[in-house]
């Protein structure tokens, strides 16, 4: 049995702590969280919450240290864990700098530690299947990917808090440039980013809706877009297309998605695979698992990762790769400058 210390009990953090809590393989010997959450389900109220991760991974030792905190302690936690003879699994993104994460990959590498970052869309059967549907199709892509949410209330909160440390195009565009890169395979070499402030509620140096262009060295290009808060639209907000010189493939949305509902972001309705010359085809998704679900297949593979002693080079480097590209895409919004990778 893996013993998981949980630290970060916010919506992924619970999530991934239900997950621990239901999969046999694990056991939860302790939760980290500045105070004890008022909307903490039943299910965890058992166990204890510590509000230093320091402490509790000195004092319960576990196996695994799951870490669904702000961003910028995911490194910092990381390395810790793994001094302390731990595994990793850490929410996206892996770091906010690219010195960061690499210093947690190479620390992985020193200690044989296993560390899973949290890209959830690699265990989620509608985008592997439409990762393999384009990558049949042959290249160069376009990308056409968004992730918008017209969010108010404890949503806007969140981001709100989220945006403490980290943009938009950061925090979710790190699983969109992950697909681009499993697509296409090939280096990225430039990356354009605008973005702007569309909130008092939100540090003046920060910014709530940008985009960014990336081009790769095989001719293909990727666009994505996301922006956070009540002033966003709701026409749009999900925009999820691969296309190539022979067809594309699309994620369609239900007709009832809501954009500032998590499962609107992983839950698809169908793909639809155009094929020129040949039509289009479309795929059922109605079967595919929502959040909870996901996060359960997560928990499996970290199990499979720690059990089977999996090689998770390519995963780490994957990671450390789809951070550069949306840090530089924060770079060129700052700077108005197209930056080269």
């Amino acid at each position: 049995m893996i013993r998981v210390l949980v630290a970060g009990l916010g919506n992924m953090g619970r999530s991934h702590a239900l997950a621990y809590h239901h999969n046999p393989e694990f056991e939860i010997v302790g939760l980290v969280n500045r105070s004890v959450p008022s909307n903490l389900p039943e299910e965890l109220k058992g166990y204890t919450i510590t509000a230093n991760f320091h402490e509790a991974l000195a004092r319960l030792k576990p196996d695994l240290a799951c870490i669904a905190t702000y961003s910028d302690s995911h490194a910092d936690y990381a390395v810790a864990a793994m001094e302390a003879g731990a595994h990793v699994f850490v929410e996206k993104p892996l770091a906010t700098s690219v010195a960061d994460a690499k210093r947690v990959v190479a620390k992985a590498k020193e200690t044989g530690r296993k560390v899973v970052v949290g890209y959830i869309l690699r265990h989620h059967p509608s985008w592997i299947r439409l990762i393999e549907e384009a990558r049949s199709l042959g290249g160069p892509y376009v990308f056409r990917l968004n992730l918008n949410q017209q969010s108010s209330g404890p949503t806007w909160e969140v981001h709100k808090a989220l945006m403490q440390t980290t943009p938009p195009i950061v925090d979710c565009g790190v699983h969109y440039v992950d697909v681009m890169c499993q697509i296409t395979d090939a280096q990225p070499v430039e990356v354009r980013g605008m973005g702007l402030r569309l909130s008092h509620e939100i540090a003046p140096d920060m910014y709530n809706y940008g985009h960014f262009q990336v081009l790769f060295q095989d001719g293909s290009l990727g666009w994505y877009e996301a922006g956070w808060g009540p002033m966003m639209s709701d026409t749009a907000f999900f925009v999820k297309d691969v296309v190539s010189p022979n067809g594309a493939v699309s994620i369609r949305m239900p007709e009832s998605a809501k954009s500032d509902d998590i499962d609107t972001h992983t839950k698809t309705s169908l793909l639809r695979v155009h094929r020129v010359g040949l039509g289009d085809e479309d795929l059922s998704m109605s079967d595919e698992p929502g959040h909870q679900e996901l996060c359960d297949r997560e928990a499996a593979y970290v199990a499979r990762a720690i059990t089977e002693d999996l090689d998770l080079a390519r995963h780490m480097n994957d990671a450390v790769q789809s951070l550069a590209i949306c840090l530089a895409a924060d770079e060129s919004v700052r700077s108005g400058q197209p930056v080269k990778l």
